[in-house]
């Protein structure tokens, strides 16, 4: 597991995100969704603190394993990624502009998050030996 830094705050909160394309049209193959990854390292670059740590799709839907600061709500982090990976896609894959047309967007409204995280047993083990730990006398692996 690994746990990430920011001036007053250790973290490790990872969710699985899915968005779903409007109208669950299956528009995903290989190159549509090599612009998407594209789009997704754009948006590392200008919020470093998103960590994309797995990618990939199916025909009608993407999946993010994303690691998200604290400081950031997953609902602004879905915005973002609907907002930028949809920008200029239509002009990219023309078809798009058949599939999607009157509508702007390729995304549906909605979307699905879970988080990733540590288990309730190992959760419970840290809290019970705390004492123990702070004195060095418990080694705890998390």
């Amino acid at each position: 597991m690994k746990y990430r830094k920011q001036a007053h705050c250790l973290y490790h909160c990872e969710y699985h995100i899915v968005i779903s394309t409007k109208y669950r049209r299956k528009i995903f193959n290989d190159g549509v969704f090599a612009f998407i990854r594209k789009k997704l390292e754009g948006i590392r670059k200008h919020y470093p603190e998103l960590v994309f740590v797995e990618t990939n799709h199916d025909r009608d839907h993407i999946h993010l394993l994303l690691s998200v600061p604290p400081k950031m709500s997953i609902s602004s982090v879905v915005r973002i990624i609907k907002a930028n990976t949809s920008r200029g896609i239509k002009q990219s894959f023309p078809f798009l502009k058949k599939v999607y047309w009157g509508t702007d967007g390729i995304w549906s409204d909605g979307y699905f998050v879970s988080t990733v995280g540590i288990d309730n047993a190992v959760i419970r083990k840290y809290i019970e030996h705390q004492g123990e730990e702070d004195s060095g006398q418990a080694e705890l692996e998390l």
